[in-house]
């Protein structure tokens, strides 16, 4: 007679399904012909999802020593399934482009092929006349890649043209200082430059730390005579309201001479930089 035992409960735990070592090789090898041999784009995103979807369940398994050359296995297999996107992405037309990359994008949004390769994605939407897409998809890129140069550098462009002149300097700031983590120049004087801009421009304007960012940038963006031009102008405007408010005719006088440089320049404000020059050396003249 069977005896129903109260409280008594028979847990079966069942194993983790990994796909068999013999279908995740066939499939990264096949991926791999069609990255190195074919060089299909619809082709490599076919097979760079099958090799995923082989090699993920067990690449995201905590280690195990008794799974550990087999987890580690997995791993570059899913990591090589990036990289397929992202190489066959580079080599193809604008629309394979936005394709590859925006499926790597939902494989992975923390891909590190992702982290290299958002410059081309957005130049590849731009020419594919879906540049309308780029902020969306920088500002939610943004929550996976925070120290992304090319990310940071769409929102801070984009913060500066909107007038958003907080946002911008945020993300100018964060800009330059990405810049610096990925040795990029460019990067680094576009942020400081951003950063400074929007604090001279904004309704309330933080002329020191306009000062401050415009100067920084000097170094890094001297090959742009208009982005230089527009800088020494701004810092004009900053060293004149410092000079005016400190008494400080060194400042003012220094003012007269950022706005005499911008003057010289090629730039959208070199009229306006001669007028303050003119301007504030004679307010300068005033003073002791």
């Amino acid at each position: 007679m069977n005896l129903a035992i109260p409280g008594l409960a028979i847990l079966l735990i069942a194993a983790p399904a990994f796909a068999a070592p013999d279908d995740m090789e066939d499939a990264h090898q096949a991926l791999k012909e069609a990255v190195e041999a074919k060089k299909d784009a619809a082709e490599v995103k076919k097979l760079a999802a099958q090799s995923h979807a082989l090699a993920h369940p067990l690449a995201a398994t905590p280690e195990s020593a008794d799974l550990k050359e087999a987890i580690a296995r997995a791993r570059e297999i899913e990591t090589y399934s990036e990289y397929a996107l992202y190489v066959t992405a580079l080599q193809g037309p604008a629309e394979a482009t936005v394709d590859l990359l925006s499926t790597l994008e939902q494989q992975n949004p923390k891909s590190k092929y992702l982290d290299e390769g958002y410059g081309r994605y957005f130049l590849a939407l731009n020419q594919t006349g879906a540049a309308s897409k780029i902020v969306a998809i920088a500002e939610k890129a943004l929550t996976s890649l925070p120290n992304n140069p090319d990310l940071l550098g769409v929102l801070a462009e984009s913060a500066l043209r909107g007038k958003q002149f907080d946002r911008a300097v945020s993300y100018g700031q964060r800009l330059a200082a990405a810049g610096g983590e990925h040795k990029r120049n460019a990067a680094i004087g576009r942020g400081h430059y951003i950063a400074g801009v929007a604090s001279a421009a904004s309704t309330s304007p933080k002329w020191a730390l306009a000062d401050k960012e415009l100067r920084a940038a000097l170094p890094f963006i001297k090959d742009s005579e208009e982005m230089t031009g527009n800088a020494l102008f701004y810092l004009g405007l900053a060293n004149y309201q410092l000079g005016k408010m400190t008494l400080k005719k060194a400042q003012m006088l220094e003012a007269v001479k950022f706005s005499e440089q911008a003057a010289g320049m090629k730039c959208s404000y070199a009229q306006a930089a001669f007028k303050n020059a003119r301007l504030i050396k004679l307010e300068a003249d005033k003073m002791r």
